[in-house]
């Protein structure tokens, strides 16, 4: 469909536009704006989603690894971390794909256009809802640890990650449905790998999408908030000060970076949702130009959080780095590890380990 923009000297400018992107423009300047655009996804985005990808890949490997080491005798929240990792991994895969896509179109085909596209939104969905059961398990091992030990299972925990996987498939099956591979018209056609099907139908699944974009950060950081809230409450009554400290700490900083990571990218998705419901209207082309980016760097700071989740959430345990250790010594890495075993000598453990301890007052 299209509609009209009205600058403020009186011209006018009509978009043609296509479920969530707009491809073709009226005047001159718009195009060389659309390629200035194109430049900043090649460069930064490229880059960032480069870093992010290797970093990201290493941490959930590693962390991956070393759960699968001892995969019968995880504990409850090791178990929601594998999954974390897992899902973490499986959305880091996704972005070779992106990067070539940015680069020369979409050169992949159908298929994988359809793989990737449900790929990245169920792992995007369920590693969210993951970091709430993560949360959720803190809080009942912690605030309630004596009338949840019935609940604390580990039948209980592979249960609620298997019916979590399957509500989020569900919720992602759409994609395949509206997700296809389409040129751009020119002569050296370009592809992209967007919602083209379906026209209407692909628009509303969009909007829809965004939805649970929202859904899976503000409905995560809730629960978290409420959770680690609940937590710090019970541990200051606690009569071990320095596990008390180091838990409330790392329960403050796991929701200050999940928020700060997301946050900008939900602002921003909404603020592109209501002038795509011609909420807000464009007054210039500057605010598409500024919008888009504003987009993609929003988006590229909140996958961010896939790499750093392998940080938050197992490398604090000293258990847990005991056995990362253990692991890169055997790869043949023992010279970098060295510095590590000898602090660890001098040191006493870390009291902040919750995951491999069975005090209630520790946090992983």
């Amino acid at each position: 469909m299209a509609y009209t923009v009205y600058i403020q000297d009186g011209s006018s400018e009509t978009y043609e536009y296509d479920n969530d992107s707009i491809y073709t423009y009226a005047d001159p300047e718009s195009i060389c704006e659309d390629l200035s655009l194109q430049t900043f996804q090649l460069v930064f985005q490229n880059v960032l989603y480069s870093l992010i990808f290797l970093l990201g890949v290493a941490g959930n490997g590693l962390m991956i690894t070393v759960l699968f080491r001892r995969l019968r005798f995880l504990r409850i929240t090791e178990i929601y971390l594998l999954h974390l990792a897992l899902a973490d991994l499986l959305l880091l895969l996704t972005f070779p794909f992106d990067i070539a896509e940015n680069a020369s179109g979409w050169l992949f085909g159908n298929f994988l256009c359809k793989l990737m596209g449900l790929g990245k939104q169920l792992n995007l969905l369920c590693g969210s809802f993951l970091l709430a059961c993560i949360g959720f398990d803190r809080y009942l091992a912690i605030v309630h640890a004596i009338t949840s030990m019935q609940s604390r299972r580990r039948r209980t925990v592979h249960l609620t990650c298997t019916l979590l996987w399957l509500v989020c498939l569900a919720l992602s099956m759409p994609n395949v449905v509206f997700l296809s591979v389409k040129g751009d018209g020119t002569i050296n056609s370009t592809f992209s790998c967007s919602f083209h099907d379906y026209q209407i139908h692909a628009h509303n699944w969009v909007l829809t999408k965004r939805v649970l974009d929202h859904v899976c950060f503000f409905v995560p950081l809730a629960v978290m908030s409420y959770c680690y809230t609940a937590v710090a409450v019970t541990l200051i009554k606690s009569q071990k000060r320095q596990a008390r400290h180091a838990a409330i700490r790392l329960a403050f900083l796991i929701t200050l970076v999940f928020f700060c990571c997301w946050l900008p990218y939900n602002i921003t998705l909404l603020i592109k949702t209501m002038v795509d419901l011609e909420v807000i209207s464009y007054q210039s082309c500057n605010l598409y130009v500024q919008l888009e980016p504003a987009l993609h760097v929003t988006k590229s700071l909140g996958f961010s959080h896939c790499c750093l989740n392998p940080f938050l959430y197992a490398f604090v345990g000293v258990h847990f780095r005991n056995e990362l250790i253990q692991l890169l010594c055997k790869l043949g890495c023992s010279r970098v590890c060295m510095p590590f075993i000898r602090a660890q000598v001098h040191s006493r453990p870390s009291t902040s380990d919750g995951v491999t301890t069975t005090s209630s007052i520790h946090m992983y």
